[in-house]
């Protein structure tokens, strides 16, 4: 009986022991499962937290690439303006090369017309000294005193001389003069080495200041025309009849009035010498140096301009 209850015993701490195992292995289990989730857990949350911190990374790597994608842009923006503006200056400078072109072929052709009209303006000034030097030479020669512009060759009569006041008639006295003074004046002037190169041959008449316009207009007219009247019936003494038509064709005669009146060392009229008759010529390329003149005026006119502007 003893031995029965005995191995009963036995057999109830066998599966006490196997029922402590157990117990024991599942506690062990239940803690490595807390141990495993709890290590789990943790991963998931240092997962969580890696992957909001790449999140953030990439956000912060995407805003700089667009902060420099901006940047970019703007300066290609700029590079933009600047090739247009780069652009712009190279037509700028086209434009103004082509101007300067254009201006550079201008004044090489006025150097070269200016250069064609000085070689003109030195022959006619080589001439119109050699007409007033033979003029005066042959004056000279002549024993007859005459006022000639050394400058113009212009021949200035003294028409209280030539005239009684307030008359277009020549007085005897007059017309001495004119016979001494005209034949040596026109003779030097159709010498074949001038004759070439002479245009005019002009006679103008001038009053004083006293009297109104129109009357001294018509009065200094009627009297350088009684003077070229007064040579033409001499011509025959001193000229060829092929002289006397080339006298003709040059004979200019002209009235003034009381325009250019002379002044004396006061700045005055000088009335008796305003009243006075002048004969002068004119060389065929007077009018040339006139045009060169204006050029250069024009020429100057344009600098100024140009210099003011800039």
């Amino acid at each position: 009986m003893r031995k029965r209850k005995k191995s009963e015993d036995s057999g109830f701490n066998v599966w006490r022991s196997y029922s402590d195992m157990m117990a024991g292995v599942l506690l062990l289990f239940i803690l490595i499962m807390c141990v495993t989730l709890f290590q789990a857990q943790k991963s998931y949350n240092e997962s969580i937290k890696e992957r909001d911190d790449k999140i953030a990374l990439q956000e912060q790597y995407t805003a700089e690439i667009l902060a420099q994608q901006s940047e970019l842009d703007e300066k290609d923006s700029k590079l933009s303006s600047q090739d247009e503006q780069l652009d712009k200056q190279k037509k700028l400078l086209a434009e103004l090369a082509a101007q300067l072109k254009e201006q550079q072929d201008s004044l090489d052709e006025k150097t070269s017309l200016l250069a064609t009209q000085q070689k003109k303006i030195d022959n006619i000034i080589g001439v119109k000294a050699d007409v007033i030097e033979a003029l005066q030479k042959e004056f000279s020669k002549n024993n007859v005193s005459v006022d000639i512009d050394a400058q113009t060759g212009a021949l200035t009569l003294n028409a209280n001389v030539l005239f009684d006041y307030d008359k277009s008639e020549l007085t005897d006295e007059g017309k001495q003069e004119l016979a001494d003074i005209l034949p040596i004046y026109c003779k030097v002037l159709l010498q074949k080495d001038y004759k070439k190169y002479l245009a005019e041959i002009i006679i103008d008449g001038y009053t004083d200041t006293d009297g109104d316009y129109d009357y001294n207009l018509e009065l200094s007219q009627k009297r350088s025309l009684a003077v070229a009247q007064y040579l033409t019936e001499i011509r025959e003494n001193f000229l060829s009849s092929d002289e006397i038509s080339e006298l003709q064709n040059y004979l200019t005669v002209n009235g003034h009035g009381s325009a250019n009146p002379v002044l004396d060392s006061d700045g005055n009229v000088d009335k008796d010498a305003s009243r006075r008759v002048e004969v002068k010529f004119r060389l065929k390329d007077d009018e040339m140096i006139n045009e060169l003149n204006q050029i250069m005026n024009t020429d100057k006119t344009s600098d100024f301009e140009k210099s003011g502007s800039n």
